[in-house]
Parts: structure tokens; C-alpha cells; sequence
């Protein structure tokens, strides 16, 4: 007996599939071409792209650091918080403590993992909604920055910083900021942890249905756990890169940061893999944000065009994410049936 040939998808579905994984890829291509022409002599130079790569840095690794719980289906709204609490916490055990400044980098990124560890904890076996929980470690984040800097900011004696450590963000390597490098391989540390190691996995089908996954034998609260560790790690790592850009210690200075890394991260999971919270969808992400930021204020724009821009791709990043991950869920047509429409369920189907 003839095998029946494999059904192709229709032309349209190829389309609306190709659309969706790469449309925003194309649109970040698109909008620097556009700024380019609109100003041709500072956008499309080697100084400006260098600046948005450096700039960008920070936004880019906690939009990372987002991703990871955001793909077990939780949110943490303690990264901002978080961030300034890190680079706060460097700059006093370098300044006033007197550490060296490895030893205050490493353990302001191992305090991150800490700090992610028990958000964790808090949300999985407190049972406390994400929103909620990471809000409420958040503040009490907020309070111990306030503790350690007594409501003022940390600023270096005559001597300053040491060069090695304010190097961490102001050096260069074949031409591009070292910033850009970080971002890279922490973008690449995510692609290999959700798509190809058995953990990115797990939080997958956590993130899509956790009442299945327990189902299945999975440990989902462990598994969020180590989410949330991740996450607090990569804000570790923001906060000590922060601190080599600003070299003081601002207690406030972290809040700025939340709203930006959110954007990219759900933007993010708009793109590429349509659906789903993925590295380099939440790189492409940034790289728009940052494309349209630089642009919109090389044109001159107001102050508030910022938060503006952030707040409207924010609005658009929730409502294209829901939309693909409800067409993700939606039963494809098959070619082959009859003029009712697609297959039956998979029930009606096995039903006798």
C-alpha cells in the first residue's frame, strides 16, 4: 500500500509562521535603516552603535535575567529593586568596607543568587503569588539599600575606583565595548539552558501547564526555584556592571531599570519562538528597544518620549505575547478534511 505523501501546511499558516518568528527581527533591521537615513551622520556611525551597545548592557542582562522565571510561568518584580541593592552593596564593601573589589563582586553575584533563591522559596513553598512575593522582597530590598546608604549615595574618596574594576564596563575588545560581550554570552548561557538542557525543558512545560507537569513527574517547585536562582544571579552580575558605570552608589537609581527588562523579555517571547520566553527573542527585543530609543532621541524628543516608548511596547509586547501563545495552543487545519473544517479533538477522534 502507497504511503500517503506528508501534508504541507498552507500557504498562509507558512506565512503567518514566518511572520511571527521573524517580523521583529526585520522591524529592528527596518527602524535602523529608517533612523539612518533620517540622520546620517551620527546614527549609522561606529560611535553611535557602540554607545547603544554599552548603554544597553544592563537592560539587556536583566531582561535575561527576567526571561528564566518568566518561561516557568512566574514574574519577578524584585529585579529592580535587586539591582540597586547589588551595585549599591559593591560600591560599600569596596568604598567603606575596604574589600577588594573581586572579592566585593563575587559576593554581590553569589548574594543575587541568594536573594533569587529564597524569592523562590517564597513564592513556591510560601505559596504567594509571583507578583505579590517578588513585590514584597522587593521592598524589603529596597529598605536594606536604604539601611546600608542611609538615604544618601556611596561616592569614592580622592583616589577613586580601582581602573581593573571600572574597566569591567569601560574597557573595549576588538573595537566594541566589553559591556556587549557580556551580553552575549549570557544570552548564549540562556539558549543552551532552555533549548538543549533537560531544566529548560522542565520549565517549559511548567511555565505552560504546572498542574500537568507534576502530572509527569516533574519537580516543579525545585525547578522554579532554580529559575528564580538564575534570575537573581544575572541581577548580581547587572549590579556590579552598574557599579563600574556609575561609580557611586545610588539607592534609587535601580527602579529605572525594571520597566525595560520587563519590555524586552515579553517582547522578546514574541519572536523566534512565538509563544515562548526564549534567549534570542529577548535579545532581538532589546535590540529594538534600544534601536528606537537611540533614534526617537537623536530626533530630539521630549523627556517623556522614554517611559512613553517603554510603557506603549509593553502594552503591545503582553497583548502579542497572549495572542501567540493562544495561536501556539490553537488546533492547526488539516488540508485534508472534509468541509466541517480541521480534525475532530483528539477525544472525539479515540472515541469508539
Amino acid at each position: 500500500m502507497t504511503a500517503a505523501p506528508a501534508r504541507r501546511p498552507p500557504r498562509g499558516h507558512r506565512a503567518g509562521h514566518l511572520l511571527g518568528s521573524y517580523g521583529l527581527p526585520a522591524l529592528t533591521v527596518l527602524l535602523f535603516l529608517l533612523f539612518s537615513a533620517a540622520l546620517p551622520e551620527t546614527f549609522p556611525t561606529r560611535d553611535n552603535v557602540s554607545s547603544i551597545l554599552s548603554n544597553q548592557s544592563i537592560p539587556a542582562l536583566l531582561a535575561l535575567g527576567a526571561t528564566l522565571p518568566i518561561a516557568a510561568g512566574r514574574f519577578d518584580l524584585s529585579i529592580g529593586y535587586g539591582l540597586g541593592l547589588a551595585h549599591v552593596l559593591v560600591m560599600h564593601l569596596i568604598v567603606t568596607a575596604g574589600w577588594p573589589w573581586q572579592a566585593a563582586c563575587l559576593a554581590v553575584v553569589a548574594g543575587g543568587a541568594l536573594v533569587g533563591a529564597l524569592n523562590g522559596v517564597v513564592v513556591e513553598y510560601g505559596r504567594i503569588n509571583s507578583f505579590i512575593a517578588t513585590l514584597g522582597t522587593g521592598s524589603c530590598m529596597y529598605a536594606l539599600t536604604g539601611l546600608i546608604t542611609d538615604g544618601g549615595r556611596i561616592v569614592p574618596g580622592p583616589q577613586g575606583l580601582p581602573t581593573a574594576f571600572t574597566d569591567l564596563y569601560d574597557a573595549r575588545f576588538l573595537g566594541l565595548p566589553v559591556p556587549a560581550y557580556y551580553v552575549l554570552a549570557a544570552t548564549a548561557a540562556l539558549w543552551v539552558l532552555l533549548e538543549r538542557l533537560p531544566l529548560g525543558r522542565y520549565l517549559y512545560v511548567i511555565g505552560s501547564n504546572p498542574r500537568a507537569a507534576e502530572a509527569i513527574g516533574i519537580p516543579v517547585r525545585r525547578h522554579s526555584v532554580h529559575a528564580f536562582t538564575g534570575s537573581g544571579l544575572v541581577v548580581g552580575v547587572a549590579g556590579v556592571l552598574l557599579a563600574a558605570q556609575q561609580q557611586i552608589g545610588n539607592p534609587s537609581v535601580g527602579l529605572d531599570y525594571l520597566l525595560p527588562a520587563f519590555v524586552g523579555a515579553l517582547l522578546g517571547s514574541t519572536t523566534i519562538r512565538p509563544g515562548r520566553a526564549n534567549a534570542l527573542g529577548t535579545l532581538v527585543a532589546v535590540a529594538l528597544l534600544a534601536v528606537g530609543l537611540a533614534g526617537i532621541g537623536q530626533l530630539g524628543a521630549q523627556f517623556w518620549a522614554t517611559p512613553l516608548f517603554n510603557g506603549g511596547t509593553l502594552l503591545l509586547a503582553v497583548g502579542l505575547a497572549g495572542y501567540a501563545a493562544r495561536r501556539r495552543l490553537r488546533p492547526r487545519p488539516d488540508p485534508g478534511a472534509g468541509p466541517g473544517g480541521g480534525d475532530a479533538p483528539a477525544a472525539d477522534r479515540a472515541a469508539p
